[in-house]
């Protein structure tokens, strides 16, 4: 899961970018409206975590532009606002979830969760490739019915490859999804990731390498 928090806050920005990583979720930061659309515009993020009074443009003028032109894109406004006509102009303006300040971060964790279950049809929640199981809410992975355990890169490389169903995962794409923005583009942390995962999951080898392109999961596991 990738996130954008728009957040004019800096300390309350960096605090939930911080908590948002521990729990395993990628996240960027930016401080006001028109930095958030131009993030948007070159981006895949599956949530906005948008505040709604902001420098630049309005958080509700952001999240209509989200629900017009992202439409997968989901929405957490997270304000001050607590009143029901505030909450009623948000779900308007296209917000999916609404948290008002102050507030556990736990419980945003579970709400982020929660709308990233909402996927699109194609997307169901629980993914399955050969022998692997993989629940993406109980951050699980099973493979042959035995249990795997994974840090957090490892889990969002399987994730993300699975959810590719087959098809070609860049490097590049690696670095966008599971790390961010400030990821050194000739890092070596996504070939390093892919190795050691691996060798969590086991023979015989489910992951391909796609010389010069990328990876993508083995469309046969071969008989030993």
């Amino acid at each position: 899961m990738r996130v954008l928090i728009v957040e004019d806050e800096p300390y309350l920005a960096e605090a939930l970018q911080t908590g948002l990583r521990h729990a395993a979720i990628t996240a960027d930061v930016t401080l006001d409206g028109d930095d958030a659309l131009e993030h948007l515009g070159v981006n895949d993020y599956d949530i906005v975590v948008l505040d709604r009074d902001i420098p630049g443009t309005h958080g509700d003028e952001v999240c209509a532009v989200v629900a017009r032109e992202h439409p997968t894109v989901r929405v957490l406004m997270l304000t001050a606002a607590a009143t029901l006509r505030d909450k009623v102009a948000g779900f308007e303006s296209g917000a999916d979830d609404y948290l008002t300040k102050p507030f556990a971060l736990e419980e945003l964790v579970v709400r982020l969760r929660s709308l990233a279950r909402r996927p699109a049809a194609t997307a169901p929640p629980v993914l399955e490739h050969q022998d692997v199981r993989l629940d993406p809410y109980r951050r699980e992975v099973y493979r042959a019915g035995r249990y795997v355990q994974l840090t957090r890169k490892q889990f969002a490389v399987l994730e993300l490859l699975m959810r590719a169903r087959g098809g070609v995962v860049s490097a590049e794409e690696l670095l966008e999804k599971v790390w961010d923005e400030n990821a050194d583009p000739f890092t070596s942390a996504p070939r390093v990731t892919i190795s050691t995962l691996r060798k969590r999951l086991g023979d015989p080898d489910l992951i391909a390498t796609v010389a010069g392109v990328g990876y993508r999961l083995a469309r046969q596991v071969p008989t030993p």
